[in-house]
């Protein structure tokens, strides 16, 4: 039987040839070079961050497991594959998106996604869908998951607690802290688990694609290497506390505690893949392609290679052009300050050490105020943005009420509703706690002129607003009051702060925006 090639394709000895080799080559380096601020960012991450450093890693194993594979890919058809366009472009428009949202995550991710559909565009279907393990594994580079660390900081207070209290130990919580006879222990960011988490997802993935077939068998693994380390981090906590506490506070209280957690997840890690091997399944091998005869495969031409090459260069280029474009069009210049705040309460001195730990705002305003003497104070925060630049942006994970090596923590945040001059305003309300005292906090985000407490939502009216080629100014108000014993008589001063000072807040920082 004589084997017909599909139009454009001819068949030829495996070899690529040097121009096929540099199309393919400039396909996949065009994202690196066209989208290198976000490229630099996620590195920038790998090296702030020990949470994401095995995102160095990545790369290197993603090109080893297709190094498995080369007897495989020698056989099959190589042609590029014009349909792969529109998802390429989609993750532009993704890009873009995040662009003028200033959500760095979304740029990171549609970044890395443009490398698998590089392959997909120019090698074709079979080559991608031959690779597509190590195509997708290289997203687990994307430094994602911040967003969990509240989550995961109350599951294993929670889960501590509990432990606790089953052991017979009496416990006083307040928030992720709780007091036990024999001392004080607070579930902080580093104890979350975060880190014990992401390594286990990355390390099930690979566990699995290399160990099993069965997708069924892939998905159970992975989900069990999901689930395991936040019940092992919850273990992990108790036994640190059960060791401090049985000790007098003299182990597990310092460098030995990080040395236990890490410990105790290693003989976790080391219990889940062993686990894991009892049900591997070996190697099914390359399957055999029906066009592979005789040690020749159809290759697209050269001149194929090339016309996608550059459509695809060029679609991956209108994005960074339309967002540079955009950006210089919303563009306003820097205020120098906030506008007059005509206050009705008056100034007095400062009453705590305390301050909003927001990266570097383009304006800001901090005051103590009381109504009368004697009066409960109130410590108010306007933090205004313009030309929001990724470090400094008004709605990100590094702005926070607290800083965590402060003498100040976040021990619980709810969202309310208060009337407020006739009109519904809602908010987050958080307490802080330290030696020097507790602290009640009402505080929101307001987005050319529209007022949220939703850090998603103020995303997106930042980003309608650029899209619209308006600069999309936004800041945060913060108001604070001591909590004392009665947390409805700190509300009602913040109720009243508001109702008498709402209206020229808003004031003066709608004369701010656009000016």
């Amino acid at each position: 039987m004589q084997l017909i090639p599909p139009p454009g394709l001819v068949l030829a000895p495996p070899a690529l040839g040097g121009a096929r080799r540099i199309w393919i080559a400039l396909a996949l380096l065009a994202p690196l070079i066209l989208y290198f601020d976000t490229a630099r960012s996620i590195v920038t991450l790998w090296n702030n961050s020990e949470t994401f450093a095995h995102g160095y890693a990545v790369a290197p194993i993603c090109l080893w497991l297709a190094w498995r594979q080369r007897e495989t890919l020698r056989t099959l058809p190589l042609a590029p594959w014009w349909p792969a366009l529109v998802p390429a472009a989609l993750a532009g428009m993704l890009w873009l998106l995040g662009s003028v949202a200033e959500v760095q995550v979304v740029r990171q991710y549609a970044l890395v996604a443009l490398f698998p559909l590089a392959v997909l565009a120019v090698c074709g279907r079979r080559y991608a869908s031959a690779l597509a393990f190590p195509l997708l594994f290289l997203l687990s580079a994307v430094p994602f998951g911040e967003v969990f660390v509240a989550p995961l900081i109350d599951f294993t207070a929670d889960f501590t607690v509990a432990a606790l209290r089953l052991t017979g130990i009496p416990v006083l919580r307040n928030g992720p802290s709780f007091e036990i006879p024999s001392g004080h222990w607070s579930v902080v960011e580093a104890c979350s688990g975060l880190r014990y988490l992401i390594s286990s997802i990355t390390l099930g993935c690979l566990y699995a694609y290399l160990s099993y077939r069965s997708w069924r068998r892939r998905l159970l693994f992975i989900a069990l290497s999901a689930a395991v380390p936040i019940v092992a981090n919850g273990v992990r906590a108790y036994m640190i506390v059960m060791i401090g506490h049985l000790s007098s506070m003299r182990l597990a209280v310092g460098v030995d505690h990080i040395i236990y957690g890490w410990l105790f997840f290693g003989l976790v890690m080391f219990l889940m893949f062993w686990i894991g091997r009892l049900w591997h399944e070996k190697d099914a091998g390359p399957a055999p392609d029906a066009l592979a005869q005789d040690g020749e495969r159809a290759l697209a031409s050269p001149g194929v290679f090339a016309r996608m090459t550059v459509a695809f260069v060029a679609l991956a280029a209108l994005w960074p052009a339309l967002a540079l474009v955009n950006a210089r069009a919303s563009a306003l210049p820097q205020p120098s300050r906030l506008a007059p705040v005509a206050l009705a309460w008056s100034e007095t001195p400062a009453f705590t050490s305390w301050q909003p730990a927001y990266v570097g705002p383009d304006a800001r305003l901090d005051l103590s105020l009381r109504q009368l003497e004697g009066s409960a104070p109130v410590a108010l925060s306007l933090l205004y943005y313009r030309n929001d630049r990724t470090g400094r942006s008004l709605i990100s994970s590094v702005n926070r009420l607290a800083n965590e090596h402060g003498d100040f923590r976040e021990t619980g945040t709810v969202r309310r509703q208060e009337n407020v001059g006739g009109a519904t305003l809602v908010l987050r309300e958080t307490t802080l706690s330290s030696q020097e005292g507790d602290l009640l906090v009402w505080h929101w985000i307001r987005v050319g002129g529209h007022v949220t407490a939703s850090d998603y939502v103020g995303k997106l009216w930042q980003a309608r607003a650029r899209l619209m080629l308006r600069p999309g100014d936004g800041s945060a108000v913060i108001a604070a009051t001591p909590l004392g014993e009665n947390k409805e008589a700190a509300r009602a001063t913040l109720r009243s702060f508001l109702q008498q000072n709402l209206a020229a807040i808003d004031a003066a920082l709608s004369a701010t925006e656009g000016h």
